[in-house]
């Protein structure tokens, strides 16, 4: 971690900035543009397991007594989304149980989708929102998902369930997150967990709980797992790095586990069975927090004064004052400008301008790099000035692939109470589109992936083709973007309360289908819109580097 940076003006001439900044565009802009490298080739993000944030919210931590749970996708997994309907199955019949569903260009698309095995159904499903890892049911359900660090020898391939099926098994036959907890717990044990160690935020309308899962090592395929119930009260947050501390076993309120935990460790010579039962320390022995998690606990808490240095952060924490699903919502944003994390802090520089209307030189300064820039950028940029730019996890990054911010609402029907605000690529760049818990439908254009070639009828590409033009030039274009996301962002909210009070008069009238029709074409409409608006914004950036570049 780079503590001091050194600003890039004192070591490059003027000239010098101008051809690293042309570099830079072009980098972006072939990025944007070509066909994108395959999942397994991510030039920008060579550690997966940082690759997704989650922070969480119980009632009695948010302004309105909502439960969040979010969930950012960073990395090039499949971006195409869908609601899938309710399922009937006969007594006796059984459902698959898939590999490969994450990388797949569309719903239909089979290849390298392959069937791992058979579980017994039950008589009636759930609808459910089918992101890559999916995400909320028709019963304000909801799951956000990190991958989390664990040790090597927890692994094993062998067992029937990757992670996202298992989210997708609970969506389907869980309405409460212990019922999914255990659930998801219980399959995994019973069938073997081959994924690599996850952390699934779980929440419904009432609590929120944080699954931490691995595999069990050689042998017969299981699991071994801890989930904690987040305090009433607080919030918390999930970021690649598993985070529950002492187990209480005694404590099944707030904690439950795998059948044969403390066995399956000693097994592993995890644990010898004395003192505390530390599960961070058993299953990874990393520090439990980094950057991510430091920053998120310290804005909504600062008055604890949490040290980075320490060997550990609370679990969760109170934040100073109750949270608006808002302020959730601009975290997701984060790129810590203006800390000691902040990427481009060391790459001011000061240029002159020429006023035409007074004849007259100013001086500037600006930033041309973007804290979105490449890892070869970067690598440039500390070749020519060591540590002028450091690299820091941000909580935006340009590699997400989607993001949701999931809000659920007791005083709510299910129907209209649990909302995914959604958004496709960086968090920071693209506006969010609310996708009710009732919805039957999305946009066509959300059914198609964009990972795998640029697409034009891929929803994701209305978005991204903007977003990565405005990058050339941050500094400038987000002064374009940014207020095109606010005024997004106040649209939704206020247009929610007349939505939503004309879906609750519908149901309280029995009118149940007209809802869930008004609430589907307005999600579908207000996508639309988004996505219009995107594609007029790419015209506009284009036209401004048209003069100015």
């Amino acid at each position: 971690m780079y503590r001091e940076r050194i600003p890039l003006n004192l070591h490059i001439t003027p000239s010098m900035n101008i051809k690293i900044f042309y570099a830079a565009a072009l980098l972006l802009t072939i990025s944007a543009t070509a066909q994108s490298q395959p999942y397994t080739d991510n030039y920008d993000e060579n550690d997966y397991t940082k690759s997704c944030t989650s922070i969480i919210a119980s009632k009695g931590a948010t302004e309105d007594g909502s439960v969040i749970t979010a969930h950012t996708c960073d990395s090039n997994y499949r971006t195409w989304v869908e609601i899938v309907t309710k399922k009937l199955f006969k007594p006796g019949e059984t459902e698959p149980v898939f590999s490969g569903m994450l990388h797949n260009e569309e719903p239909w698309d089979l290849r390298n989708i392959h069937e791992k095995g058979r579980i017994p159904a039950i008589s009636e499903t759930f609808a459910y929102l089918n992101t890559a890892y999916p995400c909320m049911n028709e019963k304000q359900l909801a799951i956000g998902e990190t991958t989390i660090s664990g040790k090597t020898e927890l692994v094993n391939k062998n067992g029937l369930f990757f992670i996202e099926e298992l989210q997708r098994i609970a969506l389907q036959r869980c309405s409460t997150a212990r019922d999914a907890v255990i659930l998801i717990g219980r399959m995994a044990e019973d069938y073997g967990y081959c994924d690599s160690g996850e952390c699934l935020t779980i929440a419904d309308k009432k609590e929120v709980w944080q699954l931490e899962i691995f595999g069990s090592g050689a042998g017969k395929p299981s699991s071994i797992w801890v989930a904690q119930k987040l305090p009433d009260g607080h919030v918390g947050i999930s970021a690649n790095i598993p985070r529950i501390s002492k187990v209480d076993f005694n404590d099944s309120d707030n904690f439950l586990y795998s059948r044969n935990i403390k066995e399956d460790v000693k097994r592993l010579g995890f644990w010898n069975g004395v003192g505390d039962f530390i599960f961070w320390k058993i299953v990874s022995g990393v520090k439990p927090f980094s950057v991510r998690e430091f920053f998120v606990l310290s804005k909504l808490a600062p008055s604890l004064n949490l040290s980075y240095e320490s060997e550990e952060l609370p679990f969760s924490v109170k934040p100073d004052k109750k949270v608006s699903v808002r302020e959730i919502i601009a975290l997701y944003r984060e790129t810590y400008d203006g800390t000691e994390w902040d990427q481009v802090k060391g790459l001011e520089v000061e240029v002159t301008r020429y006023d035409r209307a007074k004849g007259t030189e100013y001086k500037e300064k600006v930033r041309p790099i973007s804290t979105f820039m490449t890892n070869d950028t970067r690598a440039l940029l500390n070749q020519l000035s060591p540590g002028s730019a450091p690299r820091n996890r941000t909580i935006a990054v340009i590699q997400c692939s989607y993001s949701h911010i999931i809000r659920l609402r007791d005083w709510l029907p299910d129907e209209i109470g649990g909302v995914a605000y959604f958004a496709f690529d960086n968090p920071a760049q693209s506006p969010r589109i609310p996708i009710y818990s009732g919805v039957k439908s999305l946009p066509a254009s959300f059914s198609v992936c964009g990972q795998h070639r640029y697409r034009k009828d891929a929803a994701i590409w209305s978005f991204r083709e903007t977003n990565r033009i405005a990058t050339i030039n941050w500094d400038k274009t987000r002064k374009i973007l940014e207020p095109q996301i606010a005024q997004f962002e106040e649209k939704m909210f206020q247009e929610a309360n007349l939505l939503e009070q004309n879906a609750l008069k519908l149901i309280n009238e029995g009118k149940r289908d007209q809802a869930i029709d008004q609430i589907t074409l307005y999600t579908h409409n207000f996508a639309s819109f988004a996505m219009q608006r995107w594609e007029e914004l790419k015209s506009e950036l284009w036209s401004i580097f048209a003069r100015s570049l």
